[in-house]
């Protein structure tokens, strides 16, 4: 594990490593958002939860390396998106697309900081467990397939709930129908894509999907500190810090955790350790540090306790509500065929029950109408149903994967719908240009 003090000092070192970016940057400013006093309320609810809170921020070390980390950017992946006012974003696209497809030493007159950035995802760190990837590639496949689809609106959508981290978001254009769907379907295109056999390898479409989100993040924070006058540092600290894709990129690990500590389970069985280990190294693909990504049950509930205690809680109905809203207004499907519309309206329904359930905690507080996602009389009974058969065909397939014979055929026949999944995500941008940043209408749901 990095000391604190070295933590520290790469946090400080960002102002003067690239002035263009966080050159106005005050490091020594607590920034408004993070909630290391006790006193200050967080995105914590419950009273384990808050228990589990006081118990980790009573330890000074833990609170200053989590503020320390709510700092942070990606050191190389910024470095090369530092260069778009010379080369272009498009330009940075293209030869990051080709140092990846092809290897950095192929790339004609490649800067240096293309070439760290290539290295240090190259750089797998001896404490991941590689010969276990391709297993929990393969464990991944029956979510990805049969369950991601139907959860991937209301779990994007969670992200949106507080506006210390939601406002990046909303300042890239995504309050709009278009980009919301577009940004969704990036999302579900990276965790499918780094689920098919071989994907995380160095010359494969997840490896590349990787360096293409890192790319996009790192954008995100030059245009925002360069060009955003609702950007305020003191507020928000810095955008997208690393520790904001903790969440996203660790859930599915923590779920598994939280279950295992509820049924006084404190070893992964092999088949989770695979399923641990490929996360670890996909989140550390994407740049997070060892720090982030234990790797026992204790350590990953403590970890994402950690975070969430310390993001302060707080709700902007122009910020929250309208990210809320366009996303879960959005249409996913390519065209507007009957069968298509018909999946669309189930699938809207099924992901604002999901989100309701996961994250509103049965809306209690009334935040769900206030957002314009309140429960309608026949959703509940759309998501049973939807439920009963979502959930009935992933534990078929879990069973199907664990019989010899038909092992090989499930495994195939999941490769075979990531593919076709795929084609309908379409082709993943994952770019951002600074005239994308502006002020967006807020949408109504539909």
């Amino acid at each position: 594990m990095e000391s604190l003090a070295s933590l520290q000092a790469r946090v400080a070192a960002q102002a003067e490593r690239l002035p263009a970016m966080y050159g106005k940057v005050d490091f020594s400013v607590t920034p408004e958002r993070f909630a290391g006093d006790l006193d200050i309320p967080s995105t914590l609810r419950g009273e384990r939860a808050e228990a589990n809170r006081r118990r980790l921020l009573a330890d000074p070390e833990t609170v200053a390396r989590a503020r320390a980390y709510t700092m942070l950017g990606d050191a190389v992946a910024d470095a090369y998106a530092a260069l778009m006012p010379q080369y272009g974003f498009r330009r940075l696209i293209a030869m990051l697309t080709e140092a990846c497809d092809k290897g950095v030493e192929q790339v004609a007159d490649a800067p240096p900081e293309l070439v760290a950035f290539i290295r240090a995802m190259e750089a797998t760190p001896d404490w991941i467990d590689m010969s276990l990837i391709e297993d929990g590639a393969r464990a991944s496949r029956n979510p990805s397939a049969n369950l991601a689809p139907f959860v991937v609106r209301g779990a994007f959508v969670a992200t949106f709930l507080n506006k210390y981290s939601a406002l990046p978001m909303a300042l890239t254009g995504t309050l709009s129908h278009e980009t919301a769907v577009r940004r969704i379907k990036e999302t579900a295109a990276f965790f499918t894509t780094t689920s098919l056999p071989g994907a995380l390898g160095r010359f494969g479409s997840g490896f590349k999907a990787a360096a293409m989100v890192r790319l996009m993040h790192s954008m995100v924070r030059f245009n925002v500190l360069r060009g955003s006058s609702r950007w305020d540092v003191p507020v928000y600290g810095i955008p997208v810090p690393q520790v904001d894709q903790m969440p996203a990129g660790t859930i599915a690990v923590f779920l598994l955790a939280f279950k295992m500590m509820r049924q006084g389970r404190s070893t992964f069985t092999p088949q989770e350790r695979a399923f641990v280990e490929f996360n670890r190294y996909r989140c550390w693909l994407l740049g997070l540090p060892e720090d982030l990504l234990p790797a026992t049950p204790e350590g990953i509930n403590d970890a994402m306790t950690v975070y969430s205690g310390t993001l302060r809680d707080g709700y902007d109905d122009e910020t929250c509500g309208a990210l809320v809203r366009a996303t879960m207004a959005a249409y996913f499907p390519s065209d507007r065929s009957l069968r298509n519309r018909v999946y669309d309206w189930l699938e809207r329904s099924f992901a604002r029950v999901f989100f309701n359930r996961s994250f509103l905690a049965g809306d209690k507080t009334g935040k769900a109408a206030l957002m314009g996602v309140a429960l309608r009389p026949y959703d509940r009974l759309v998501f049973i149903v939807m439920g009963l058969l979502i959930y009935g065909r992933e534990r078929a397939y879990k069973l199907a994967l664990r019989v010899p014979g038909l092992r090989e055929i499930a495994d195939r026949r999941l490769i075979a719908k990531l593919d076709r999944l795929l084609i309908e995500y379409g082709h993943a941008e994952y770019t951002t240009d600074a005239s994308k940043y502006r002020e967006a209408a807020p949408q109504a749901a539909e």
